[in-house]
């Protein structure tokens, strides 16, 4: 029965799913809130643009689910909460997930749960936290047939990077995404590789399981059209962007050319042009 979530969720043409990440108000952030000050206002924007989903929390999920209407984007709830995002982080870091998350999901007419699943360099109890919550998070899920998507993130060491840098290394994200297929996600949204061409492997290692690429940092327009085509050749199942759209000068051009990209198959070149 999760199938009929999913068939909200990827595309009837293409089987490829795009997710518009504006969950980053969870988090604690002022950095992450630039170009969701106005929630209503992006997230309008982005219905208009019509991706497959949009990504929202438990307080905002409503903003999404009260627009009138069938032809709306699925939504995907974010289950967990974390402190480990900041360029000088607390003592104590944690992950924590939502009461009832799927429960939460189903009554908002959620296509999906997503979860992390940290690997930090010298914060070991944070990756046991998001284990705990998966293992939690689960049999919730398989009781109302609510798909799981498991999110590994790789970090690159804070005092290195400054919080949120995301590790591309093939070594680190293999495993990683192999232990998120083991815990029982439906759907995997892992991080891109440092060479793209690399990321069949990602693929591989995925088995069955559909592999969604994230955005990561906010990069040019042409080097974010260029890597998510060739991600896309590697064999991803589509993406998951956040800030590369939200805090673009023009979203709704950006979703476009992304979603041509993801649906139509085109080239970077032909994405750029509707850009304008």
């Amino acid at each position: 029965m999760k199938e009929y979530r999913l068939n909200r969720l990827f595309n009837a043409q293409s089987n490829r799913c795009f997710d518009v990440a504006v969950d980053h108000g969870f988090f604690n952030e002022g950095g992450f809130l630039k170009g969701i000050e106005d929630i209503e206002a992006a997230v309008a924007t982005l219905v208009e643009a019509n991706p497959d989903a949009i990504q929202l929390t438990i307080g905002q999920a409503p903003v999404l689910q009260s627009l009138p209407g069938k032809a709306k984007p699925a939504l995907v709830l974010r289950s967990d909460v974390a402190n480990v995002y900041g360029t000088d982080l607390p003592d104590h870091l944690f992950s924590r997930i939502i009461e009832n998350a799927a429960e939460q999901a189903v009554r908002l007419d959620a296509a999906c749960l997503v979860v992390n699943l940290f690997n930090i360099p010298g914060e070991p109890e944070v990756s046991d936290d998001c284990i705990q919550n998966i293992l939690d998070l689960k049999p919730q899920c398989d009781a109302l047939a609510m798909p799981l998507m498991i999110e590994p993130l790789v970090f690159k060491p804070n005092a290195e990077s400054g919080g949120y840098q995301v590790d591309g290394d093939l070594e680190k994200i293999l495993p990683l995404v192999r232990q998120a297929v083991e815990l029982g996600a439906d759907v995997i949204k892992a991080d891109p590789t440092d060479e793209p061409a690399d990321y069949h492997q990602v693929i591989q290692i995925a088995g069955r399981i559909p592999v969604l690429v994230r955005g990561g940092g906010r990069v040019s327009d042409e080097e974010i059209l260029q890597r998510t085509h060739a991600l896309l050749e590697q064999g991803a199942a589509g993406i998951v962007y956040g800030r590369n759209i939200i805090q673009h000068a023009n979203p709704a051009g950006m979703t476009r050319a992304l979603m041509a990209l993801v649906h139509e198959g085109a080239s970077p070149e032909a994405a750029a042009k509707l850009l304008s």
